[in-house]
Formats: structure tokens, sequence, C-alpha cells
């Protein structure tokens, strides 16, 4: 009895004290002008419209213009006119997560969208546009985690509260290693944000690459392509929102965004409606504003609370690694998982491309054996990939460098190495003990002291090859 009173007690705060009504003046495209109510808004605020046949389409303001508030709305405007009435909502929207939100699929408003029951509010609310926590008071990364795959967990190592993007174009196979991340993560909870994603591909995610084991630790939040850009950018601000929920309760948390792209092109989409200019490749100055203000929030907690792993995809324009967005996301996070097309051209999956994969924590968080074992792989690696021309023409005699023969001798188990089944699930431990029996390391060399392998130790590939000391096959 007491909870129902206390749950009562909560419901009945939320509720305005008065209601601020005024009217729309004007609609044009997705924009919506209000009048009379213009000096009781600000940007962000949220507008109610009630619509002729008593539909209710909830609007946000997104800039002025003549004394007048330009709103967004969050739906369709079918039956909004002018005269039509604009009720001033909560300022500050709040989100109010629970732990039985667990295994549910949810919109950009946070209400089921799985056909399941009701969702149960928790007793705390949370700004859908929180900001992150102060630098100054936030915790320092933790230890490492295991996501499940080899090649990120050898050579692209991530800790607990790190932020990582994961560069792809389109089909390369970047929504297959977020499910197989979520169902081998060590974390213990995932919160997954599916922005802009095709209508038929969420429920093929959730079923076919997620499964039941994944989604039974995972809270999805999902806005399709069709729906408005303020759906859109707020599934991915639910989605932080969320995550900020779980991590105060000291849980660590992998929130996956797919992708990072396209809440920007949202941004985009509402900044040139409502009149702001274009700046780099038709992106709005907002949109490079907004990005730091999402990302930012994930990382570790305050003391005491847990933390949130980022992992964010960034879905490449026509495989242009510098390209406006893709260049700004990687100044902000903590490294860059690339997945590269010529890789998953010959069938090589996940095609995370090493050489241009990288973990700005890595070399803090391994031994230094474990660094000297990666380091003599990415050294063989970038040996090959160097000269590959001339080997596959068969131009390369055989004890002209032998840093080049070890390369060509370890380079097809290094690739064997790096390909992994998508229901195949690999440890940290495991995958440094292949990596290791790959590169013939013994045991005395790995336990002694030497320092990290550097690139300026490692021999140059000799470019003046002269004619003579090459053969043709």
């Amino acid at each position: 009895m007491k909870t129902i009173l206390s749950d009562l007690a909560s419901e009945i705060e939320k509720l305005p004290d008065y209601s601020v009504i005024g009217r729309v003046t004007s609609v044009l495209g997705m924009m919506v002008e209000i009048g009379g109510v213009e000096r009781a808004l600000s940007i962000g605020d949220r507008l109610h419209l009630r619509g002729k046949r008593g539909d209710k389409v909830t609007c946000e303001v997104v800039g002025f213009r003549d004394e007048r508030a330009m709103a967004m709305p969050f739906s369709p405007l079918d039956g909004i006119g002018i005269g039509s009435e604009a009720e001033i909502g909560d300022s500050d929207p709040l989100v109010y997560p629970d732990e039985n939100w667990l295994g549910r699929v949810v919109n950009a408003m946070g209400e089921p969208m799985d056909g399941g029951p009701s969702l149960k509010e928790g007793p705390k609310g949370y700004e859908i546009r929180g900001a992150p926590p102060p630098a100054h008071k936030r915790e320092r990364l933790g230890g490492k985690l295991d996501v499940g795959i080899r090649a990120i967990n050898t050579f692209v190592t991530m800790c607990h509260g790190q932020r990582m993007g994961v560069f792809s174009g389109s089909g390369v196979g970047k929504s297959i290693l977020m499910a197989m991340i979520a169902r081998f993560t060590s974390s213990e909870v995932n919160v997954i944000g599916l922005v802009g994603e095709r209508g038929r591909e969420v429920k093929e995610f959730i079923e076919d690459y997620l499964g039941e084991e994944g989604l039974s630790k995972s809270i999805i939040v999902a806005s399709t392509s069709d729906e408005s850009p303020l759906m859109r950018r707020q599934a991915a601000y639910m989605t932080l929102a969320i995550a900020e929920f779980f991590r105060d309760l000291g849980k660590n948390v992998m929130c996956m965004m797919d992708s990072v792209t396209r809440f920007a092109m949202a941004q985009r989409e509402i900044g040139l409606a409502s009149g702001e200019p274009p700046a780099s490749k038709g992106y709005t100055p907002m949109v490079f504003s907004e990005l730091p203000k999402l990302l930012e929030r994930a990382g570790p907690g305050l003391q005491g609370t847990g933390t949130i792993t980022g992992l964010f995809t960034v879905l490449v324009e026509g495989d242009d690694l510098n390209e406006p967005i893709s260049d700004s996301v990687r100044g902000i996070l903590d490294g860059h998982i690339v997945l590269s097309r010529s890789i998953a051209d010959r069938g090589r999956y996940p095609a995370i491309d090493i050489l241009k994969s990288v973990s700005r924590m890595m070399p803090d968080c391994n031994s230094l054996q474990e660094n000297e074992i990666v380091g003599k792989a990415r050294g063989l690696m970038a040996s090959y990939e160097q000269m590959a021309d001339m080997i596959r023409l068969g131009a390369y005699r055989r004890g002209s460098d032998p840093l080049l023969d070890e390369a060509i001798k370890h380079y097809p188990e290094i690739e064997n190495f790096l390909a992994q089944e998508k229901n195949e699930r690999v440890n940290i431990q495991e995958g440094y003990a292949n990596l290791s029996s790959i590169l013939d390391f013994n045991d005395p060399e790995i336990e002694t002291e030497s320092e990290p392998l550097e690139v300026s130790d490692q021999r140059p590939i000799d470019e003046s090859v002269e004619v003579d000391d090459l053969q043709t096959s």
C-alpha cells in the first residue's frame, strides 16, 4: 500500500501547476510558427499542438523569428492549421528508466514498441539531453574490456569507459559486429541505439543477429528512417540517458549507437529548416557543436558509479575516412575501428583493417609482453602490405629481406587469426595465446623485460630494389 501511494504521489508531482496556451500562426513544411507565448518559451522547450480531430502533436522549439517561436514536430502535422492550440509542455523533458526495461525495445520517447506490456517507470528522472559529468570529478578508465572478438581484443584492446568509433561504408558488416559484441561482451548491460535505421532491419537485427542471449541483457532504442528528424535525434539522446541510469547503479554499461552519422544528418535537417546556414558539405555549425555534447556523455562516471563504454558507428560516405563527420568524431573519441570494403570483398569477416585501427588506451592497459606481441604482428602485416603487389607478381626473391620473409611466412596465419564466425566467442587470454603461437614466441622471450617494439626498431623496407635482384615467375 505504501508503494502504491508513493508512486501516486510521484505521478502527481509530475503534473504541471497551470497551462499556457498559444496559437499556430503559420505552417511551412516541417516548421510551425507559434504566437502569443513566445516570451514564455526558450530553445528546447516542448509544445503540444491540438488538431481539428483532437489529435495531439508534440513539437520542440528550435528557434525564433519575427517575435514568433519556431517549432518542429515529432510526428506528422496532419490536422494542424492556423489557429490550432499550442500548449506549453515540460521545459526539461525527463525519462524514468527502470531495470525492468532490460530485454525491451523502446522508441525515442521511451515508449514500448515491441508489443509488450507498458514499461514500469523508475523513481528518478533523467534529462534526455543531459550534460556529461564534470571533467575533474570523473573516474579514470577501468581495466580491460573483453568483447569476445579476437581482432579487437588483441589489436584494438578496449578499456571500461573508453569511447570507440566503428568507421565503415554501407554493407561491410558493422551491424553483425555490433551484435557479436552485444552477445559476447563482459559488460553487464547493453544499451543499443538504432538511429535512422531501416524499418525492416530493426526486427532482423533483434532476431537474427542479437538473439535471445543478447536481448536479455539489452535495451534497444529504435527510430526508423521514416520518422521525423527530431525523433531520430532524440533516439540518440534517449540512448545515453538510459545508459546513464544503469551507470549510476554502479554497472558497467556497453552503449552502442548505429549510427552517429544519421544523428548528424537529423541535426542538419533541423538546422537547415530553422534557417541555419550550411557549412561543410551541407552540415550546419550546430552539428559540430552537438556531436561532442552527445559523445562526451559516455565514459567513466563519478566516484562510486559505473562506466559507459561507448561504441559509435560512423557511416563513411563514399568510403572517405576524412569526410566532415568522420573527421570530427575521430577527434572526439578514444580510438577507432575501421572496417574495410576490400577486406570484406575477399571474404574475411569481421573486415577490420588492423593497420588503420587504433585504441589510444591500449598501450597503457597492456603488459610489455602483450605490446611486444602486437607490435611484432603489426610490423609483419605492414611489411607484407607494403610489398604486396610485388609478392603477388612473383617479383620478390626470397632472402632479400629477412623481415619480409618472416611476414610472408606468417601473413596467411594472421589473416586466419583475424577471421571469426559470428557465433564464435574468443576471450582476451585465448587471443594473445593464439597470436603468440603464430608468431613463434616462446615463454622465456615473452617473460623478458624488453621494451615494446618501436616503429624505429623495425627494419625498413628497401624501396630501391635493383632490377638484377628481381626475378619474374
